[in-house]
């Protein structure tokens, strides 16, 4: 099954980060996407490119209503032909299947709005 197509889990105390074998074939799944460490976590990231502002707008708010829905949430900033997604699982402090999950979405959204 692709990526996109999975659902979130909901965390609890359980829940454990992928493992590294577990990340590094999913990131290869998530060409576009590096892992970036900041204050010792490590997150995934993406900056995706835009004609306009409206564009980038568009996007951020796609990105957001799907992080409701999975009630899973990342960093976006928007910029002018520029939107830079983050995603790591706060409640870890770090990656989780879930964050693959949602870059392969917003993969997805990307794609929708860049047409």
């Amino acid at each position: 099954m692709a990526l996109a197509d999975e659902q979130c889990v909901e965390l609890n105390a359980r829940s454990v980060l992928a493992t590294a074998d577990e990340a590094a074939e999913m990131l290869a799944r998530l060409p576009e996407w590096s892992v970036a460490t900041e204050n010792g976590i490590d997150q995934l990231v993406r900056a995706f490119r835009f004609g306009t502002f409206v564009q980038g707008l568009a996007f951020t708010n796609a990105v957001g209503e799907a992080a409701e829905e999975q009630g899973h949430h990342p960093r976006i900033v928007t910029e002018y032909g520029r939107v830079t997604v983050s995603w790591w699982t706060h409640f870890l402090g770090g990656l989780h299947r879930n964050d693959f999950i949602m870059a392969a979405r917003t993969d997805a959204l990307a794609q929708e709005i860049q047409g």
